[in-house]
Formats: structure tokens, sequence, C-alpha cells
């Protein structure tokens, strides 16, 4: 078979719902990476968070972080790793509207970076519970542009944050909403999203458009997913991302629905048990 790059999304496709890769995953993508084929992890997620499923896997390849602003060999210095990044400055005008918001709480991030504050208690996982005085963010803190902004804040304070972010700044940088129950809004430099991160691989293994298959669930992978040769769905993915795709799983993130579709599309031998 033809090599083949295969870009996993983590949350809701290749990690189950306790954001776990399943014993059966795992086997599975390192006897597809065995075979030949380039398998690399493609997130929204920071390095921070990613990098012991990189590990799980076994993973050699560059790993896609911050939907595409991010590309980088974990644990190896890389003179072809890049990385996006927007103004600090619109941070700093955020952070004097933090109150008008209703915002709980705000991390500025990039691959060595983490700055955060928290307003107000707050139990998302993403979210250290507990900051140490040097991972706190302020003017004097945040040194450089950073590749991402994430905010917590009211559901209904939501419409009007993007549209203040896309008003004062909409050329500079992109705002979306994270699906699921949390309410967080992203930020990243303009135009950038997965698929620049799945093109900057498909260039580097000099693997054409049509051999690449990317799987993913959520809003943030519809780029991505569309860019793809085959993009996969999962069955639990979004209506719009599977209008989209050219394929959607037959099971579920939580039924190593990602582990049954390469076990048939790579002729494995071993079945999927959840």
């Amino acid at each position: 078979m033809k090599r083949k790059l295969i870009a996993l999304d983590l949350d809701g496709t290749t990690l189950n719902n306790d954001a776990v890769l399943s014993p059966t995953t795992i086997k599975t993508i390192q006897q597809v990476a065995a075979a030949g084929h380039v398998v690399s992890i493609v997130t929204g997620r920071p390095n921070r968070i990613s990098q012991q499923f990189y590990d799980q896997l076994g993973l050699k390849t560059p790993m896609i972080n911050f939907n595409g602003s991010l590309g980088h060999l974990p644990h190896r210095h890389w003179d072809k790793e890049y990385q996006y990044t927007f103004s600090r400055d619109i941070v700093f005008d955020l952070m004097q509207h933090q109150q008008e918001f209703d915002v709980e709480a705000m991390a500025a991030e990039g691959k060595t970076l983490f700055l955060a504050n928290q307003i107000k208690p707050l139990a998302y996982g993403f979210f250290p519970t507990a900051l140490t005085q040097q991972q706190l963010l302020s003017q004097q803190s945040l040194q450089q542009n950073p590749t991402s902004l994430t905010i917590a804040l009211k559901r209904e304070a939501q419409p009007r944050f993007i549209a203040y972010v896309r008003d004062h700044y909409g050329d500079l940088v992109d705002v979306n909403s994270w699906g699921g129950p949390n309410s967080v809004i992203e930020m990243g430099a303009k135009g950038i999203q997965k698929a620049i991160g799945v093109e900057f691989l498909a260039h580097l293994y000099h693997i054409n458009r049509e051999d690449v298959i990317a799987f993913g669930d959520e809003n943030n992978d519809n780029e991505m997913i569309d860019y793809a040769g085959t993009g996969v769905a999962m069955k639990n993915a979004t209506p719009h991302l599977k209008m989209l795709a050219d394929d959607v799983t037959s099971l579920t993130n939580e039924e190593n629905g990602l582990a049954d579709y390469l076990q048939k599309a790579f002729n494995l031998e071993d079945s999927v048990t959840a």
C-alpha cells in the first residue's frame, strides 16, 4: 500500500471520553506506524497536555499543537520547527476588560510559555487548579507574543466577547468557542488552523494530499477534514463535520472507532474491543 499520512485529532477522536488512550487504540496506531505510514497528532491542545499521548503511542513524527500554530518534534531540537504568534498587546487589552466580560480565567501559551490568571473558581482540566508565582499572567510576566489565548467565561458573555475581539482585532487573530460542556473561547493567529499543520507534514514527508487521512470530531477539525484526501469524521462528530467528511466511523471514540476504522482500512488482523 502507498504510504499515507494519518493526522489524528485527540479529544473526542483518538482519546475516549475520559481523555485516555485505550490499549486497542495504542496497538492499532503502532501497527499502522510500523507498516511505514506517517502518523502524527494534530490537536488544539497545548503541547504541555498532549505530549504524554505522543509518548504513549511511541511516535517519532512531528506533533502539531494549538490548532496548527505549532509544529515541533517533542524532546528534540528541530530546525524545521515553526510557531505562529500574535501581539501580546491584544492580551493586555483583553485583560483590561475581564470584569466587563465576566472572565473566569485566561491563559496565554506557547511552546515554552504558560501564564494564567484565575479570577473565579474553575474546574476545567486544562487550567491548573493552582498557579505558581512564576505562572501568573500580568503585563510584567508576559514578555513574549503568545501562540494561543484561552479564556473561560460565562456562556452568555461569549457573543459579546467574540464580537469585541473581531471588531478590534479581527484582521490579526481568529477567535472561536469550544464545543462540549465548557464555555471556553480560544484565540490564535489569523488564518492558522489544523490544515496548515497537516499541509506542512504532507510537504515534509513528500506525501500527496490524496494520500492524507485525517480524523476529527469538532468544528476546529473542519479545515483539516476538508483538506485531507480522506477526511474521516467520528460517529460522535458534529453534524457539520460529518457533512464535510468523506467518511464517518461506524463506532464512536468511546467504542474505539478510530482503531476500528484503521484496522479495516489497513487490513489489520485484530478486531476492536472496548
